[in-house]
């Protein structure tokens, strides 16, 4: 009964290892190659999966998303609880790496939660945009929109941001991070503000076919 203990020879090995290798490949198709593109997230809490289990945050589950409909595509959470507009600039070249090819920015709504001047956001989601574009980067702008409670004059300066920008620097445009989840209970967080796992669901469903463009964008970008 011993036996089977013995060492094994080295052809035996050999067999060994190559029946191991087929094993793993078939068990494991996606370890046998890289994605085909590098998708980063560059956000704030509502991306960065605040209070939610990992594979609950909007990159695993737009991850998940992508991968069900075969595209081959790596999505990197680089979100920040709690970052600004100013944040994500100060941070942008080492939380997007040299090897990205795409990102969604997803930055905005701790300005309007903090009254920040719409001219501060404007001049970072451009820059941000500008030196993405600059460095070749595909870029999909998750536009927000400002609290009503902070008056009309605050809302007319900072809504049309994300349209403008995306228009200036050959970006797409989601117009509304939270479009379909923003204000309903059942979608949200306790503290009204944070999508809970059913939400961050609902974005996903919601800004997938702008995210599908932007692959393709990004793609035919790259010959």
């Amino acid at each position: 009964m011993w036996r089977i203990f013995q060492p094994l020879g080295s052809d035996r090995v050999n067999r060994f290892l190559f029946v191991l290798g087929v094993f793993l490949l078939a068990a494991f198709p996606g370890a046998a190659q890289a994605a085909d593109l590098k998708l980063v997230v560059l956000g704030d809490s509502l991306s960065a999966g605040y209070q939610l289990a990992p594979e609950d945050a909007f990159p695993e589950q737009l991850q998940k998303a992508l991968d069900e409909k075969g595209h081959s595509v790596e999505v990197v959470n680089a979100g920040v609880s709690g970052d600004t507009t100013s944040g994500g600039l100060s941070r942008l070249d080492w939380s997007v790496g040299a090897d990205t090819d795409a990102v969604i920015v997803e930055l905005g709504a701790n300005d309007a939660l903090r009254g920040i001047s719409p001219e501060i956001t404007r001049k970072n989601i451009e820059e941000i945009t500008r030196r993405l574009r600059e460095r070749g980067v595909e870029v999909l702008l998750a536009g927000m929109l400002a609290p009503r409670n902070l008056g009309p004059e605050y809302a007319d300066a900072f809504d049309p941001i994300y349209a403008d920008v995306a228009n200036a620097h050959d970006a797409l445009l989601y117009p509304f991070f939270l479009e379909g989840v923003a204000l309903d209970q059942d979608l949200n967080l306790s503290d009204g503000m944070h999508p809970n796992a059913a939400g961050v669901a609902v974005i996903v469903e919601n800004i997938l076919p702008k995210v599908t463009e932007l692959l393709a964008k990004t793609k035919s970008s790259k010959g």
